[in-house]
């Protein structure tokens, strides 16, 4: 057989985590098992790729023969056996097996520059990325621009920071190249830790050398011969690759002295954090690094005049630094060209929550939330209704259903009250309680205020309690003023951008979902039926048919009743966990 052959297996953590691991193992077992290599005259070949993007469908892989690429979702190591046969060795790809339209729609509408190489190159393979264009664009800088003439590219293409507070890049490193010092260090923010975010992490996970490379544009720049990836320890598959991709561009000299035969010196080393979301704010994490406390400082003097042990430091996130290898190589007009005038290029989201097509996506800056959860997303689980979509994480607010035609930008986002943040983007539906969801939003910052300020370690968990009592029905009229007001207090007199930004959950869902929190306090009663405390039981007694499946599923023998007769529930013993609804075929059991 005269073939070209290669197998893509996702092994981002998602990926891994549906067993991509153990699929890719049966792959190359059995291909060995088959000779199969030794049959096909041309190239035959395994390799493991980053996320796909797609991570409702994983394990996804990708058999290419002879150029032609086909997809399948939901691959097990059981299933492997007949893809070899009937695709591989005998040319015709298992069909139920494939992608459906739903996979093709999830990418139509996207535009992929950060992600476009993951899921396509191998991440633990050097020539895996150079065979994909990789280190091209610090050959052309070191080669053929000046430092000035790196910066007035990245000012051109509008780049602005991803990290959430949505910096111009280029300014940013024109003011750490101008400042004063003879040391000056580049830092990647690596430190991720938005509930439900997973950009930077695949991004490590499946391009390392695109971050590495980026980093040493901006090293360049701002005349910086050391630079540091700091990441949390929790993610070890990110930090693994990281740290084979390093190794490797030290290897292939992209990484030392002498870069080029310029005389530049430049390294990176990778600083493990403990997990602390506070040291995503910049101040922060270069204390981390110093080897203090994670603690935030104010400001100025900003960390490109005086950053990591005093000198000039420029801290970038890992898109804003994945993107810049693209730029320097496509130039800033093509960049540019996607976006909006003040939003420029593209963002990556991870799109979680109750959608169909839950996953990571890259989309133009300026697209519909709609297009996102409706052409991508694939709409609501189960048809239910869209109540709202919460983007940028503890730090951002709600953006309501009959919203859903706003722009997904900066500006936009700012002006009903949320932002575009580092790309956390969570689906709610009717069944979420929105009082609920500031207060999941308001346990977590509490419980990741450094506590310096008092505005921050005090005010957040003041919020949570009247919170608390709101959810278990405890509420009390001025409640709703007084969290308005606390929150506003909160806002502006805390330290960093954790404690400035924390009320923003409480007030985006207060103004939007006020007539919830009314509900919660003034009625008792939660809307979504989501809150344990304010919700009661009871049996329908000319629907019940005395099967006694809620009386079997009941852990606190609140139920009684004879077979084939209505059953009761006694109110005093009933915990409220809800068995009894679950559990019931008939509809007889009352949740109110």
């Amino acid at each position: 057989m005269n073939k070209n052959v290669t197998v893509q297996v996702c092994m981002g953590t998602g990926g891994m985590a549906a067993g991509g691991a153990e699929v890719l193992a049966i792959f190359e077992a059995l291909m060995k098992e088959k000779n199969i290599p030794a049959e096909f005259k041309k190239e035959c070949s395994m390799h493991k790729v980053g996320c796909r993007g797609l991570c409702a469908k994983d394990v996804l892989v990708d058999v290419i023969v002879d150029g032609a690429r086909t997809t399948y979702q939901y691959i097990k190591p059981d299933m492997v056996q007949r893809i070899i046969d009937e695709h591989i060795t005998e040319g015709s790809p298992v069909a139920e097996w494939q992608v459906t339209d739903e996979y093709h729609k999830f990418h139509e509408k996207q535009v992929k520059v950060v992600l476009s190489d993951c899921g396509n190159i191998d991440p633990e393979d050097i020539d895996s990325y150079i065979e994909a264009e990789g280190y091209k664009a610090i050959r052309k800088v070191f080669t053929s621009m000046t430092p000035e003439e790196v910066i007035e590219v990245m000012k051109n293409s509008g780049l602005r920071g991803r990290g959430g507070a949505g910096f111009p890049t280029g300014v940013k490193w024109e003011a750490c190249r101008k400042a004063p010092g003879d040391q000056k260090y580049i830092i990647c923010n690596a430190d991720e830790g938005d509930p439900g975010a997973f950009m930077d992490r695949a991004v490590i996970e499946g391009n390392p050398h695109a971050v590495i490379e980026g980093m040493v544009v901006g090293a360049y720049a701002i005349g910086a011969s050391k630079g540091y990836v700091y990441i949390r320890a929790e993610y070890p598959l990110a930090v693994e690759r990281l740290t084979m991709a390093i190794k490797a561009a030290r290897e292939r000299g992209f990484l030392g002295e002498n870069l080029f035969d310029t005389g530049f010196t430049f390294d990176i080393k990778i600083k493990l954090g403990a997990g602390a979301f506070v040291c995503g704010e910049e101040t922060a994490l270069i204390a981390s690094i110093e080897g203090q406390r994670g603690m935030p400082r104010a400001k100025p003097p900003f960390p490109v005049h005086s950053g990591l042990w005093g000198k000039p430091t420029v801290i970038n996130n890992v898109e804003t630094l994945a993107n810049i290898p693209y730029i320097i190589k496509r130039g800033p007009e093509w960049f540019s060209s996607y976006g909006t005038e003040k939003s420029k290029g593209t963002k990556v989201f991870a799109l979680t929550g109750k959608v169909k097509n839950t996953g990571l996506i890259e989309v133009p800056m300026g697209i519909t939330l709609n297009e996102i959860i409706y052409d991508i997303g694939g709409g609501i689980e189960n048809n239910k209704k869209l109540k709202a979509v919460q983007t940028g994480g503890p730090s951002g607010g709600c953006i309501t259903a009959d919203m859903l035609d706003i722009n997904v930008d900066y500006e936009s986002l700012a002006k009903v009250g949320s932002i575009v943040g580092s790309g956390g983007m969570i689906v709610l539906d009717e069944d979420d309680c929105m009082v609920n969801v500031a207060k999941y939003f308001l346990n977590f910052t509490r419980d990741e205020s450094c506590g310096k300020c008092v505005p921050c370690r005090i005010g957040t968990k003041r919020l949570l309690e009247i919170l608390d009592r709101i959810t278990k029905g405890l509420g009390k009229e001025g409640d709703i003023e007084l969290l308005e007001k606390l929150s506003s207090d909160i806002k502006s007199a805390s330290l960093c951008g954790l404690g400035q930004t924390a009320p923003n959950p409480v007030l985006s869902t207060i103004k939007y979902f006020r007539e919830e929190y009314e509900a919660h306090i003034r009625d008792k009663k939660c809307p979504a039926k989501a809150c344990r405390d304010l919700l009661t039981y009871s049996i329908l007694k000319d629907v019940c048919v005395g099967c006694g499946a809620c009386m079997r599923a009941c852990p606190a023998a609140a139920i009684t009743g004879e077979k084939k007769k209505p059953h009761a529930i006694n109110d005093e013993l009933c915990i409220k966990c809800g068995s009894c609804f679950d559990v019931c075929k008939f509809k007889a059991v009352n949740r109110e």
